[in-house]
């Protein structure tokens, strides 16, 4: 992948370790008096990197909004902690990219099209259509991973390790490659993995472009070994790439990039404890209210076009027409929190969600019964609430990389809850032997499932609940994290 940016010259920075992703730690908002405040965020990557204790490391993030451009543009070269903002003691940079450029990048490429790839969510007939405007897409994707990447090689003391995050970032590794070769690059994928059929769909200069980007690393990680041994299935029919299969292989253009696979697993200890403060029973209490003493099938999830809502609506609603013993003794709880709304595909989504919970209210409810609880707006504690409240747990992505929610629901569940678990789940591959295993697009399977994770015993839900448990937080955020960093 030919960059022009090689030719110039690189002063290394200071920073030992440093990682790369779209979103970063923090993010900031613009007060009515003119001030920005800033806010901190979660999940399992701000988890992980706090494991490094290390105050040089660097975190490259790109500004979101206009209130996190402001931010970047007064912080020198970005670096938000050399502005006086509470980081949470590690050094940010913050990159103002600009905004067209970042929305065609964003949008159009990354979510719109690698995450359409690597998800199977295309529908073929109409999608995709590679044209002059992707082509313009496309530009500003290469040149929102070139700001990446040459961010990187200014902060990163010689021989540094960078680990760069995710499917918005994939030419980064090469293009950081060309302008600092000392540094130690991993790549990790939190997506699925496309195999070759599918992913020939791409124009097969940004297939070549995507798989060469990532194997500019020394490392590319994945969450299971499925979607490893696709990429390094694409290598093989695109690239002609020499594969070893058992030692996790990839050699293209004289190089050898060893593949990884980290299963990142769920932050039992902050789960346990989160779900037991006065805002989450709060509204357990609440939520217990509206169910009285009927059973429960939960499911949370952002209205995300491969999280299968949809579907998993329809399966109920055949549950409750094929088994009439259930009616009037089960609440689905649906929590289905905005996703993309800037795409037309996810608002269409969103509004098919609740239309078909309409109908199913209409149809089956009564005056003291509401067969479907759905709430489109997010909020974590009525997340953790609904998990520790479940009897049953619905998780039926079309197709997903690993699927957190899997494996939190077992994690702060109070009485042991059957989880019905799609087999396209990332997490199917850990969690098998004590889910009830689902075809995501089968609706009279996953009613039939359902039924059986209704009628299931509690002491069998409750032994199954334990091992699911145990499973789910083998490899927390931070271990997780540490782990990639010892294999760079």
């Amino acid at each position: 992948m030919a960059d022009h940016a090689s030719e110039r010259p690189q002063q290394s920075g200071a920073a030992p370790i440093l990682v790369a992703s779209n979103r970063g730690p923090v993010s900031f908002r613009t007060e009515d008096d003119g001030t920005l405040s800033l806010r901190r965020g979660g999940g399992g990557l701000v988890s992980g990197l706090s494991a490094i204790d290390d105050p040089n490391a660097v975190w490259v993030c790109a500004a979101l909004s206009d209130a996190d451009r402001t931010a970047a543009r007064k912080a020198p070269d970005g670096r938000l902690d050399r502005a006086g903002h509470d980081v949470g003691g590690q050094a940010v940079r913050m990159l103002d990219i600009d905004p067209e450029t970042f929305a065609r990048a964003y949008n159009g490429v990354a979510n719109s099209t690698l995450w359409f790839v690597h998800h199977l969510l295309y529908r073929t007939p109409v999608q995709p259509a590679f044209d002059a405007d992707f082509r313009t897409e496309w530009d500003a994707y290469r040149a929102y991973n070139t700001a990446f990447a040459e961010a990187l090689a200014a902060e990163a003391a010689p021989g540094a390790a960078v680990l760069v995050q995710d499917y918005h970032l994939s030419l980064a590794p090469a293009l950081l490659r060309a302008l600092r070769p000392d540094l130690r690059i991993g790549h990790f994928s939190h997506t699925p993995w496309a195999p070759p059929d599918y992913y020939r769909l791409l124009p097969d200069d940004v297939a070549a472009d995507v798989l060469e980007g990532i194997l500019g690393a020394d490392r590319a990680a994945f969450l299971t070994r499925r979607w490893a041994l696709a990429f390094a299935d694409c290598c093989e029919a695109l690239l002609g790439a020499d594969v070893d299969r058992d030692a996790l292989t990839v050699t293209h253009a004289g190089r050898t990039t060893r593949l990884g696979v980290h299963g990142l697993g769920a932050d039992g200890e902050f789960l346990r404890e989160r779900a037991h403060r006065p805002d989450v029973d709060e509204r357990l209490t609440a939520l217990r209210e509206a169910v009285g003493d009927r059973r429960t099938i939960v499911r949370v999830d952002r209205t995300e076009l491969s999280k299968n809502i949809v579907r998993g609506l329809l399966a109920y609603r055949h549950l409750l027409r094929s088994r009439p013993e259930w009616l009037d003794r089960v609440v689905h709880i649906a929590f289905a929190y905005p996703s993309r709304t800037d795409l037309a595909e996810y608002r269409e989504y969103t509004a098919a969600v609740r239309r078909i919970a309409e109908e199913i209210n209409a149809e089956f409810g009564t005056a003291d019964w509401q067969p479907v609880l759905l709430h489109v707006d997010d909020d974590f504690p009525r997340s953790l609430a609904a998990y520790r409240l479940a009897d049953v747990a619905l998780v039926n992505p079309i197709r997903d990389g690993m699927n957190l929610v899997a494996k939190e629901v077992p994690v702060v569940s109070d009485h042991g809850c059957a989880l019905v678990l799609s087999r396209e789940a990332g997490a199917h591959e850990e969690l098998a032997d004590d889910a009830i295993t689902v075809n995501p697009f089968d609706v009279i399977a996953t009613a039939d499932a359902l039924a059986r994770a209704l009628d299931m015993p509690a002491a069998e839900r409750a032994e199954r609940t334990g091992r699911l448990a145990a499973a789910a937080t083998a490899l927390p955020p931070q271990q997780w994290f540490l782990d990639q960093l010892g294999a760079l």
